[in-house]
């Protein structure tokens, strides 16, 4: 009877324990019938947040901001002080965010065909336009484009801020001067020193020839060491579609490439990067997501040893493509990944997802999924103080 008690409680509480490890997970809709959500978590975790609204050729972009973890968001305040001027056509055009120092969200897009300033160059290409919270927390600056020399900005770009030294890295994608095509095409990287007050002109970021997808996405992430990685596809030979990784130690002076993950296909995909950092007490590592044949992955990544092997873990999908993945993690080490299923040009889908434990193992019961995703959007993701998460799409 004793040795019967014994295995009941064992089991007991082997029962509670993995029922109090079972991270909730909730799915919200964009607040103010948003699409394409972009999620910044600030010092303090309260959370911050850009939306599309519009029409996917000339739109707008909107912030909000929650200190209740999503529960409630301020008052909408625009982005682009020029109406109409945001692109979101594509999933792989809307407008990026990230934290800068004192908790300042600092914001990248591609311009529409209204937009002004234009790029540089006689045909006066798509601007990568920015702005950033003013001082006074109530709007945002005039936007300003950063293409200085480089033109033909297309599906690829991305901001990141090093919110200890005020640095702020915007990215994006374009054939070098002079040149065109796929396989021409560079990362290139607009470096500001003083929070973003200026830019200095862009410089080349990738030194081999792979050439990027012309129309595919990609991702900026400042860890907290203050290393710079950049994700992105290449079009090497235009069959070479492999997903790869830069990474910067020096703020953008020298960088290393990684190829994370290869494929061939002779077309351009319209796929989407996330990069995030796990917390110092799980481990610190980088976790990249990215689509590989309509198929979504992710993978630690040590900014200590960038070359060595990765182990990729594939989504649970089943619903192919799957595109588009979102990632978050949470103070315990679990990850949570997000992705959508069966979209394509101006046509929604579901979102489906998944929660990892810190060894990469998928977690009994904690998988779902939605299916009202409208076009053009897609999910972002993030953990409450509570270790729980949450997905706006």
């Amino acid at each position: 009877m004793k040795n019967h008690l014994l295995e009941f409680a064992l089991f007991l509480s082997f029962a509670l324990s993995s029922s109090a490890a079972l991270p909730a997970v909730t799915a919200m809709r964009v607040p103010n019938g948003g699409i394409q959500p972009q999620l910044a978590l600030d010092s303090k975790g309260g959370i911050h947040l850009i939306y599309f609204k519009g029409d996917a050729q000339r739109g707008d972009c909107f912030y909000i901001a929650s200190t209740d973890g999503g529960a409630s968001f301020s008052k909408p305040i625009r982005v682009n002080s020029q109406t109409g001027s945001v692109v979101a056509a594509g999933t792989v055009r809307g407008p990026q965010m990230a934290m800068g120092r004192g908790d300042r969200p600092q914001v990248v897009w591609m311009g529409s065909a209204d937009a002004t300033p234009r790029a540089p160059g006689e045909k006066g290409g798509a601007p990568l336009l920015y702005s950033r919270l003013d001082d006074a927390r109530t709007t945002f600056e005039p936007q300003r484009n950063l293409i200085a020399a480089n033109p033909g900005l297309d599906g690829g770009l991305s901001i990141a801020t090093d919110s200890k030294s005020g640095h702020v890295y915007a990215i994006w994608h374009a054939p070098e001067q002079g040149s065109e095509g796929e396989g021409t095409r560079k990362v290139w990287v607009a470096v500001s020193t003083d929070e973003g007050k200026t830019f200095a002109p862009e410089i080349a970021a990738n030194s081999e020839p792979t050439g990027l997808c012309g129309c595919c996405g990609m991702r900026a992430f400042v860890s907290r060491e203050g290393a710079l990685w950049i994700s992105y596809r290449s079009a090497f030979e235009s069959v070479n579609r492999d997903t790869y990784l830069l990474l910067s130690t020096d703020r953008a002076k020298r960088f290393t490439s990684l190829k994370l993950d290869p494929m061939k296909m002779n077309t351009c995909l319209m796929s989407t990067t996330m990069l995030v950092q796990q917390s110092a007490n799980a481990g610190g590592s980088l976790l990249a997501a990215w689509e590989t044949s309509g198929k979504i992955f992710f993978a630690k990544v040590s900014a200590s040893t960038p070359n060595a092997a990765i182990q990729p873990i594939a989504a649970p999908m089943k619903l192919k493509p799957a595109k588009h993945p979102a990632i978050a993690t949470n103070a315990a080490g679990q990850t949570l990944l997000a992705w959508t299923e069966g979209t394509g040009w101006k046509k929604g889908g579901s979102i489906a997802w998944q929660v990892y434990d810190r060894e990469g193992r998928a977690v009994a019961g904690s998988s779902g999924g939605v299916n009202d995703l409208q076009a053009w959007s897609l999910p972002a993701a993030f953990a409450r103080p509570d270790g729980s998460f949450v997905i706006v799409y």
